[in-house]
């Protein structure tokens, strides 16, 4: 009799409980239905630049050629390699070489030797008369030298246009050939007063 009374009562709040969850499951269902559904916009970017599903359009051509950015004067070359100077060693790190203010076309190759780092050359700058000794890899304001050879060095030309694009050619300086001077300067005192006395 006990059992049965329990049955009744428990059947009754067992479906009580029941409907009450449903009820509150309905509730939560239609709250968020009620709510605005807000579009989702996929965003997606492309790695190369444009979208791969829109037609090919070629760049436009503007009639303006891309010209040479003008070169610095030596001096405004010489502060800028000054400061440059300063702000490594104030960073505490090594200071670029004083060849990075000068031109391809501004020195001229005295000669060449063999070092226990490999080959070096000397040249020679024609604007500020100095001396350096240089070794492939060697950075200039235009470029950079490449390889020495035995009678020639090659260096990297890089031309800066206005557009922002680097060209890149390759460029052979020869040793500096001996002038009259030079080679008056190297001749003996015996061959100079052989060539004298005769007529």
């Amino acid at each position: 009799m006990h059992d049965k009374r329990k049955n009744r009562v428990g059947l009754p709040v067992l479906l009580l409980s029941s409907a009450l969850m449903v009820a509150g499951v309905s509730v939560v269902v239609t709250a968020q239905q009620t709510e605005e559904k807000k579009p989702v916009v996929k965003t997606r970017s492309y790695p190369g630049g444009r979208d791969p599903f829109k037609k090919y359009e070629p760049p436009k051509n503007s009639d303006k050629r891309p010209g040479v950015i003008a070169v610095p004067s030596i001096q405004e070359r010489i502060s800028l390699y000054k400061a440059q100077k300063t702000a490594a060693m104030n960073a505490r790190m090594p200071a670029p070489k004083p060849t990075t203010a000068l031109l391809l076309n501004e020195i001229q190759v005295i000669g060449i030797s063999r070092t226990p780092r490999g080959y070096a050359a000397i040249v020679e700058a024609t604007p500020i008369r100095l001396s350096y000794v240089i070794y492939p890899g060697e950075s200039f304001f235009d470029g950079q030298l490449v390889a020495i050879e035995d009678g020639r060095l090659i260096f990297r030309r890089e031309t800066v246009l206005t557009n922002g694009r680097r060209e890149r050619s390759v460029e052979v300086k020869p040793l500096r050939q001996a002038n009259a001077v030079g080679s008056m300067a190297t001749a003996g005192p015996a061959e100079s007063s052989a060539s004298t006395s005769k007529p």
